[in-house]
């Protein structure tokens, strides 16, 4: 029996009923969301037990059906700000928020704005014209990561101001989480002993996974900023001049050549980086490798779960040799053994934009195949047909073309969105799918560029090193 799921998605509405049942949700007095969650405290202990062998243990959110109803009134501005991790301002000092009085107005009314403009779709004129829920919230956190980290193209700790904007917003987006549960069956024992069937709620299992993973990805992402503080390598501005003094510079390279001219070179001295600042700078650059790679497969694993557009699905050729080609497909439909790596070497991929285009035409090749594979086998699921059916030719070709697809993005880790990827998640309804593909995503950006600033560091002590 499927589990069912109760979801932020666009469009639902709460009556009178509903409303008055989820105001039980404020007795629970759950501490404050912060980067690190903590242990539901002990007063909130339930008498329904988690399923055998369940992972989630205990449920800490109130069982259902609610017997009591309690009354209470709004909480406080100051509760608010705690609970999403905002600081009230002291009232001395004739500080910002301390000028009319009422200090905390600006956090407050910075959480209104932003949660205003999510319930507006983006569209603040009010007239129903904006985008989903889901959209607006992917937006909000990709907007986000733009303003942060947008500008940060050093290897250097991330501005105070900056880290804090990050932290509070993000906790502030993020806790739409801790409303998207799922009900099970559990069990109630009553004063008198007897027992009777309830139904619980526990974080829906993908928020409970993917979630706190991706918090632990951030927080360590942000430590490889924090710790360089003193570095023996420094950038150069726009008019090639050194930001630092340093005794004997050595001339500014870069491996790039004109490609992203824009992006400050790092430079050393002429000897190079001493052994133990290179051994430590290849240290962060695996770290922040071994997070590119697990951001991108939590994106990957999101996206994968997100339900296929109807508009994708009727612009796919009927064909998917007519959307590869003639050379891709006689290398995918070989009897013989597959290798994509050597494909991707026939086709002499030489710039992002041709991986890309290459991409979208793998992707929907593949989608033509699987979707004849399901209806060749009385239209079951995918998973189902490549187990039963291995020897059928869509599904090996459907396999070959995946392979092809995520050597590709391996090959172009910084590869743009696909055009089933964007579909996907412009029109996906599902809330928390959307705040894990968004959140994966800036985290997978953000991994890159520290591998690709690392890299650059690395390529200038070579230099340095054979000048020297």
């Amino acid at each position: 029996m499927e589990t069912p799921s109760s979801t932020c998605d666009e469009g639902s509405e709460l009556d009178a009923r509903s409303q008055s049942d989820y105001a039980d949700f404020d007795d629970l007095d759950r501490p404050p969301r912060g980067r690190h969650r903590r242990e539901p405290s002990s007063d909130v202990s339930s008498e329904c037990s988690g399923e055998p062998g369940s992972p989630y243990g205990p449920s800490p959110y109130p069982r259902w059906p609610l017997c009591t109803l309690a009354t209470r009134a709004p909480p406080p501005a100051a509760a608010l700000l705690k609970r999403l991790s905002t600081t009230r301002r002291g009232g001395g000092g004739g500080g910002a928020g301390a000028r009319d009085g009422k200090p905390g107005d600006g956090e407050l009314q910075l959480i209104k704005e932003r949660f205003s403009k999510l319930l507006l779709g983006e569209d603040m004129s009010g007239g129903g014209k904006g985008v989903s829920t889901s959209v607006a919230i992917s937006n909000a956190i990709t907007n986000l990561y733009a303003t942060v980290f947008g500008s940060c193209h050093r290897l250097e700790p991330l501005p105070p101001e900056k880290k804090s904007m990050w932290r509070r917003e993000m906790d502030c987006l993020l806790s739409v989480c801790d409303y998207i549960v799922e009900f099970f069956s559990s069990k109630e024992i009553l004063h008198d002993g007897t027992t009777r069937e309830v139904m619980a709620t526990r974080p829906r299992s993908d928020i409970y996974v993917n979630l706190p993973a991706l918090e632990k990805l951030d927080d360590m992402l942000l430590e490889i900023l924090d710790s360089f503080q003193k570095t023996e390598f420094w950038y150069v501005n726009d008019k090639g001049q050194k930001d630092d003094s340093v005794a004997t510079p050595c001339r500014p390279v870069s491996h790039r050549g004109e490609e992203k001219w824009w992006l400050p070179v790092p430079c050393v001295t002429k000897p190079g980086l001493t052994e133990t600042a290179r051994r430590d700078l290849q240290q962060k650059r695996d770290c922040a490798s071994q997070i590119h790679k697990a951001a991108m497969a939590i994106n990957n694993a999101v996206l994968a779960d997100i339900r296929i557009p109807d508009l994708y699905k009727q612009a796919l050729p009927k064909c998917g040799r007519a959307s590869v080609g003639d050379l891709i497909y006689r290398h995918m439909s070989f009897p013989g053994k597959f290798s994509p790596e050597y494909l991707l070497d026939c086709l002499e991929i030489s710039s992002e934009h041709e991986a890309l285009e290459a991409a979208d035409r793998v992707e929907a090749a593949m989608h033509v195949w699987r979707r004849k594979a399901s209806q060749s086998h009385s239209r079951s699921p995918w998973s189902a047909v490549k187990d039963l059916m291995e020897s059928d030719k869509n599904v090996m070709l459907a396999s070959r073309a995946e392979d092809v697809l995520l050597c590709l993005k391996q090959r172009f880790p910084g590869l743009s969105q696909t055009t089933l990827d964007a579909s996907k998640i412009q029109y996906n309804k599902d809330v928390g799918q959307a705040i894990l593909e968004s959140y994966s995503r800036v985290l997978e950006s953000l991994a890159y560029n520290i591998v690709t600033c690392i890299d650059d560091v690395l390529f200038a002590d070579e230099a340095a090193k054979k000048i020297a």
